[in-house]
């Protein structure tokens, strides 16, 4: 059957849809979720159908077609094209086999990862394969095969070095914005750190949100090889990148469901560090209550995970387990977190004693994992020294940002609004999801300036009238939804 095309000027951001009139549909039996070829001169693409019921949204005779096909075929505004019904996806026998609890091999899993690399699966297929790893764990065996399957997918970061660093934190804590400081002291040292982070998918900020108030995040492969070659570094956002890009795709549909199925997340993890030629690496795993790993015996069995998948892939790898109970930092919100990291790397009073002591230790494990002599006090001597800011500006200057940002200046939420005690006492406990939930409410990370400043921290001794936490968000709207969730529980607990 031949159609003309109809550009509905809509990009679905990865899956290929096309959208048939009613009666063309019907008069052809496709229905609502079949693969239909579509074929232009030498070209042809397999796409989704939708089923619009109104003459208005697709006419007869014609396909409405979105952007990633438009794209894909180079296909114009009434262009003529012939479409047949296809087969669907072999990942989708694959993916029900997972829903069933059963094991999946190691071509069943290649077949899967390339379907979501070309988009041959919708968002709601791939959902069914992220719900089907959550409810039944992957082997360790199936792990290390989606693992090599998801970084083979996608390019490469080939640098002549070594060894190449790289760092991860599993998440789950608010603030904890150690890369930003890590990365300077490794990169100063004069070992090689190409850094790619996310954007937050349940937090106020991840690295990428807080880094980009700083300067330019998004980047092409070959742009992230000249900034790293220039600076022995990069933080830059994983997303643009076509690195392991599968786990680009199951994020975003990790995002409404707000999971992290285990076994992906180690996948997830390890195959962007094989994806930039790391040889060493550093893992994070935050432990505590509201943290994404709440026990010491869930930390030490995602560690032994994340070290036999390190062997299998021929990486130094180190696991750091850490305190997790409060959040890391006092700024929670991207430009609030990308504050404390300059200060602390401007040695200005101002600078979360917490955020520090992490990033020391992290740092030093690195140089002890590196091999590297005298690692004790190397962090600290390089932070003092002025050598780790030397070397933040350097990194901004070569990612498009202003190397001499005043910290003082970055722009905050206009709109704020400071609990204080009510008593003299201690500071108990922090509620980790309630500090997150509030700075999200607030703004954050869409709006750079909300989020949280905390002014205490778990063991502070507080007198009545001290400020706890200020709340900032960039329309008077948005702080009064925060303040609504303020009433629903206590964010600090007081002796």
């Amino acid at each position: 059957m031949e159609l003309k095309v109809k550009d509905m000027d809509i990009a679905t951001g990865g899956s290929l849809i096309v959208i048939l009139n009613e009666y063309d549909a019907k008069k052809f039996d496709i229905h609502v979720s079949d693969r239909i070829k579509i074929t232009k001169g030498k070209k042809t693409e397999t796409a989704v159908v939708d089923i619009a019921e109104s003459q208005r949204a697709v006419p007869r005779g014609k396909i409405g077609v979105f952007e990633e096909t438009v794209h894909s075929l180079n296909l114009k505004h009434n262009d003529k094209v012939s479409i047949k019904l296809a087969r669907k996806p072999l990942s989708l026998i694959h993916i029900k086999k997972k829903l069933d609890g059963e094991k999946l091999t190691k071509k069943e899993i290649d077949q899967i990862v390339w379907d979501i690399v070309n988009n041959k699966l919708s968002e709601t297929e791939i959902t069914y394969f992220v719900a089907a790893c959550y409810t039944h764990r992957l082997s360790s065996k199936e792990t290390i095969l989606l693992t090599k399957a998801m970084a083979k997918h996608g390019d490469t970061l080939k640098l002549k070095r070594y060894p190449i660093i790289d760092k991860h934190c599993i998440g789950g804590v608010p603030g904890n914005r150690t890369t930003m400081v890590v990365v300077p002291i490794i990169a100063a040292a004069g070992l090689t750190i190409p850094k790619t982070s996310s954007r937050s998918i349940t937090s106020p900020a991840g690295t990428a949100d807080s880094m980009e108030v700083l300067a330019d995040v998004s980047f092409p492969l070959k742009k992230m090889k000249s900034i790293v070659n220039k600076t022995n570094a990069s933080i830059v956002w994983g997303g643009a990148l076509n690195l392991a890009p599968a786990d680009d795709k199951i994020i975003r549909v990790e995002k409404p469901l707000g999971i992290d199925a285990e076994s992906q997340l180690l996948a997830s993890i390890m195959a962007k560090k094989h994806s930039v030629s790391s040889t060493h690496i550093i893992i994070d795993i935050p432990v505590g209550k509201g943290a994404k790993v709440q026990t010491k015996k869930e930390a030490l069995r995602l560690k032994k995970d994340f070290e036999d998948i390190g062997k299998k892939l021929n990486k130094h790898i180190k696991v750091v387990i850490t305190k997790g109970e409060e959040p890391i930092g006092n700024g929670i919100g991207p430009a609030l977190e990308a504050r404390d990291v300059l200060w602390l790397l401007k040695r200005d009073s101002n600078a979360p004693n917490n955020l520090e002591k992490k990033c020391i230790q992290l740092a030093s494990e690195i140089f002890k994992l590196a091999g590297m002599k005298n690692y004790k006090n190397k962090a600290k001597d390089i932070l003092d020294s002025g050598r780790a800011y030397k070397k933040m500006k350097e990194i901004i200057k070569a990612q498009n940002g202003n190397p001499n940002i005043d910290p003082n200046k970055i722009k905050i939420g206009k709109f704020n609004y400071t609990i204080e005690s009510k008593k003299s006492s201690i500071v108990k406990a922090i509620n980790n999801n309630l500090v997150s939930k509030i700075a999200r409410v607030a703004g954050a990370p869409s709006a750079k300036g909300a989020g949280i400043f905390l002014h205490k921290h778990v063991g502070n001794k507080i007198t009545k009238g001290s400020k706890l936490f200020t709340i900032y968000a960039e329309s008077k709207e948005r702080l009064n939804y925060a303040k609504y969730i303020l009433k629903q529980a206590k964010v600090f607990v007081l002796k």
